[in-house]
């Protein structure tokens, strides 16, 4: 329910995506559900963009999956993706955002790079 009525009250989505299998058949779902709230009930709904976060250069598999999206959803993709980082990982623990608990680290920095393409984005739209 939470969910829905953050669909309705949103303009737009940012997709969050890890790049695997299962992940690709929860984006489908998500998918779908943006696109009956946008028939049924908020018009001005629509995918911003596709976020791929806890990514690992090493694995195959994310690198297909990532292609994958790039092919499917093109523009939609931020160029921008967010590593796999023990630096974001052990942030929960300390409250913070990881751009104040550590500045330097590149999960921080890809935030940082995908907060600047957001507004990017939003300013040739």
């Amino acid at each position: 329910m939470l969910t829905l009525n953050a669909l309705c009250a949103a303009d737009g989505v940012i997709i969050p995506m890890q790049c695997e299998y299962y992940a690709l058949e929860g984006l489908t779902d998500l998918v779908g559900s943006v696109k009956r709230v946008r028939t049924e009930k908020n018009r001005n709904l629509r995918i911003v963009a596709l976020l791929r976060v806890m990514f690992d250069t090493r694995i195959t598999l994310q690198q297909q999956v990532s292609s994958q999206l790039e092919e499917h959803f093109k523009d939609k993709v931020f160029k921008t993706i967010i590593p796999r980082n023990v630096r974001l990982a052990e942030i929960p623990s300390y409250g913070l955002p990881g751009v104040v608990y550590d500045r330097s680290s590149k999960g921080a920095k890809a935030y940082i790079a995908c907060a600047q393409e957001l507004i990017s984005r939003m300013e040739h739209r």
